[in-house]
């Protein structure tokens, strides 16, 4: 409850949670929900691609007493077709019996989301334009997701896609246009696993594809709202220079869908400064100057945004590594992430309420978690 009174007395106007793709990875979102849930972090906004669209879904289409519960159930059942994956002690053992269990969901699918094609899709001939059939996952979201709830407006839900036939990129947003189960299916149709979904006469893909992190969007529609943004990244930009092809493959995959996420951030800090130097030229031009249309247009850009502070939480100490974890869809492993998330939260929770009680000017960016929480850190998270 401590938290709870924290959270209450930041009174933060809008509150933002961004979820980042990353397949199997996304159940440390769901353990990261978890911590925010019981600390009263009760989102305004989720924006959210891949897994995360899903994930946000599935917060914003259900009340907030049922959030935890339809999450929990979700990822239960996705990986209750390996209820149980091998865990041996040692480093080299470990990685092979998480490529074994990847290796079955590759086979296998996940229940209630993806399932092989029979027969199976050649390549060389036409047919479907994914190996897999998601039918499960349609019917999945249709059953644990109250659609009329998440239209409504009393949570915006926004999710990012890509056109696979012209590569633009947008984002469906319940802002502007009333979402369903297709819209999210889109934002999850990663290419050659998922074929494209149609929408309204075009076809979607995965918006992971173009950008994998949806703080882009938050930053340029918040408008003149205050922002509290938590964002929550699956792959770290940085990492150790890999040592064998193994590795190789995972730090790829780590630099292609962390989005330059320090990128967006520093081109709004970049922005705000700009805006902050027009509204000092604004101030000291003279008054027939300012309400010239020169002057009219300069105000019109520089007297816009309120403030916004974002609270970046990346999962760098992964129990699971290898280029493949983000198709492991085991129970175990699916635990593993869900506590990382959970235990990560809970320690940055001092940071978060921190930062909500000293809301910016302009735009701040501040990592939540650090490699090593010191004590007072340790201390906070245990009340």
């Amino acid at each position: 409850m401590a938290w709870c009174d924290r959270m209450r007395a930041a009174d933060v106007p809008c509150k933002v949670l961004v979820l980042q793709g990353g397949g199997a990875l996304g159940s440390y979102q769901a353990g990261v929900f978890e911590a925010l849930d019981a600390g009263c972090f009760l989102p305004d906004w989720v924006a959210g691609t891949s897994i995360g669209a899903i994930n946000g879904a599935l917060i914003v289409g259900n009340r907030p007493e049922d959030r935890l519960e339809k999450l929990t159930e979700f990822w239960t059942m996705i990986t209750s077709g390996m209820p149980v994956a091998l865990d041996p002690s040692g480093q080299a053992l470990t990685i092979a019996s998480h490529q074994w269990a990847a290796n079955m969901s590759v086979f296998a699918g996940a229940p209630g989301f993806f399932q092989p094609h029979w027969p199976p899709v050649m390549p060389w001939l036409a047919g479907p334009l994914g190996y897999y059939d998601t039918r499960p996952l349609q019917s999945t979201l249709e059953k644990m997701i109250d659609w009329d709830l998440l239209n409504s407006g009393e949570v915006r839900l926004s999710v990012g896609a890509v056109n696979a036939e012209s590569g633009n990129f947008r984002y469906f947003d319940t802002e502007f246009e009333r979402l369903g189960p297709e819209h999210v299916m889109a934002s999850a149709a990663l290419p050659p696993g998922f074929a494209p979904v149609l929408i309204e006469g075009e076809y979607w893909w995965d918006g992971g594809l173009v950008s994998n992190t949806p703080l882009e969007h938050v930053l340029d529609m918040h408008e003149d709202n205050n922002l509290a943004v938590i964002q929550v990244d699956l792959f770290p930009a940085r990492g150790a220079l890999p040592a064998n092809i193994s590795e190789v493959e995972e730090r790829v995959s780590d630099i292609r869908f962390s989005s330059r996420t320090r990128l967006v951030t520093n081109a709004g800090l970049k922005l705000d400064a700009v805006r902050k130097a027009g509204r000092r030229l604004l101030a000291s031009l003279p008054p027939e100057l300012a309400d010239g249309p020169q002057g009219r247009a300069l105000a019109k850009q520089v007297l816009m945004g309120g403030k916004v502070a974002i609270g970046q939480l990346i999962y760098r100490d992964q129990p699971v590594r290898g280029a493949a974890r983000g198709h492991e869809f085991s129970r175990l492993t699916m635990g593993k992430h869900w506590a990382s998330g959970l235990r990560d939260m809970q320690q940055g929770m001092g940071r978060l309420t921190h930062l909500l009680s000293n809301m910016p000017d302009g735009i701040s960016s501040t990592d939540l978690i650090i490699a090593a929480p010191g004590p007072d850190e340790m201390k906070e998270a245990a009340e």
